[in-house]
C-alpha cells in the first residue's frame, strides 16, 4: 500500500513532506485537502484538527507536519535526512522546532496579511510588526549558519526542510529584510536542490 499524504500543494506544512519524499525518492499519493478543497468527513475522522498534512502509511495515521517528517526521515532516510549521530540529529531537531515555535509565528501574520488577505482588509501595523520581528529573529539563524553549509552542519538533513520552506516565503514576499549573508548562502544552496525548486519555490497563495 502506497504512502498517502493528504493536503494541498500550497501549504508550507505539506511542502515539508513532499520535499522530504523527493530527497528520499519515496513514492506517495496526494489527495487534495484543505483550503479551497475543504475537508471530507473521512479526513476529519483521521485528523479532527482541520489542518494538513495527515499521512497514511499502510494504515498508520499520523498528523503534525514535523512529526510526519521525522517519521518518514527515520524510516527512509537513515544516514541522510535522519542523521545517525545523535548530536547532529538533535541539532536538526532543534531547527525544526525553532521554525515552528519561533520564526514562523513572527512571519506568519505577514504572510497571511500580504498573500491571503484582500488589500482593503490588510492591517499595516500587523504587517510592520511581523516584518520587524522576523527580521530580528533571523539573526539567530544567520549566526548559527556561520561556518556551516546547512543548519546541522555540513550535510543536508531533515532540519533544513521546515525552516527552508518559510525562508523561501521570507525572500519571496515584497518586504524589507536585513542583510543576512549566511542565510542567503544557505538559501542559494537549497535552491540548487530539485525537490526544493519543485515543491517549495512555487507561487505563493
Amino acid at each position: 500500500m502506497a504512502l498517502t499524504i493528504w493536503g494541498r500543494t500550497t501549504s508550507s506544512n505539506v511542502q515539508k513532506l513532499l520535499w522530504g519524499c523527493a530527497e528520499m525518492s519515496v513514492a506517495y499519493d496526494r489527495p487534495d485537502m484543505a483550503g479551497a478543497f475543504g475537508f471530507t468527513d473521512e479526513y476529519l475522522a483521521m485528523n479532527p484538527n482541520r489542518l494538513v498534512p495527515t499521512i497514511d502509511d499502510d494504515g498508520f495515521i499520523l498528523w503534525e507536519s514535523n512529526a510526519c517528517l521525522r517519521y518518514l526521515s527515520e524510516k527512509h532516510g537513515r544516514g541522510t535526512l535522519w542523521p545517525e549521530d545523535p548530536h547532529v540529529r538533535a541539532d536538526a531537531d532543534r531547527w525544526m522546532d525553532w521554525q515552528t515555535a519561533t520564526f514562523w509565528p513572527a512571519l506568519r501574520p505577514v504572510f497571511h496579511q500580504l498573500i491571503r488577505t484582500p488589500l482593503e482588509k490588510q492591517n499595516p501595523d500587523m504587517i510592520a510588526a511581523g516584518v520587524k520581528s522576523a527580521g530580528e529573529i533571523s539573526a539567530v539563524l544567520d549566526h548559527f549558519l556561520d561556518g556551516r553549509d546547512f543548519v546541522a552542519g555540513n550535510d543536508f538533513t531533515m532540519g533544513d526542510i521546515p525552516i527552508g520552506g518559510v525562508i523561501y516565503r521570507w525572500y519571496a514576499m515584497d518586504i524589507d529584510r536585513p542583510d543576512r549573508p549566511n542565510i542567503r548562502k544557505w538559501y542559494d544552496r537549497l535552491s540548487e536542490r530539485a525537490g526544493y525548486a519543485e515543491h517549495v519555490q512555487i507561487p505563493l497563495s
